[in-house]
């Protein structure tokens, strides 16, 4: 089980990452999922432009897209694409500090593993429900 950080073409924003990839683990132990591998890429709003259009074939600016690679359905692994670019506008335009809302994102990401879906007004709000429940575990 492993978790890993890279950076493409943004700088690796500053993040605890030994207590961030201990407690990424214990989030798939708690919601019942077994991780294999995780890596979370973070990158600039042009270089996650370029993945959405190649692989999702859309148009425009993301936070986040997380692809599911696992072999099988019983051990996950991952990829997760950040930018960091739009960490930063989304944390300014929301009043929160960058590093917050970075660690929303990469929840979220893994929570999108774990099969969780943001498409409808319900799947959102227990999205939202569950960064914040991480969130605020993660602060203790």
């Amino acid at each position: 089980m492993a978790v890993h950080f890279f950076s493409a073409d943004a700088k690796a924003p500053v993040i605890p990452r030994t207590k961030l990839k201990l407690f990424i683990k214990n989030l798939f132990k708690s919601e019942g999922k077994s991780l294999s591998d995780l890596s979370y890429v973070f990158c600039s709003d042009e270089y996650l432009l370029t993945i959405n259009r190649q692989f999702l074939q859309h148009d425009y600016y993301t936070d986040i897209i997380t692809f599911d690679i696992s072999d099988d359905s019983n051990e996950i692994k991952g990829e997760i694409y950040i930018s960091i670019d739009r960490v930063r506008d989304n944390a300014h335009q929301l009043g929160l500090t960058t590093q917050t809302e970075l660690l929303r994102v990469i929840f979220h990401g893994a929570l999108h593993l774990c099969g969780y879906k943001d498409k409808t007004k319900t799947h959102q709000s227990l999205m939202r429900k569950k960064e914040d429940y991480y969130l605020a575990k993660f602060h203790k």
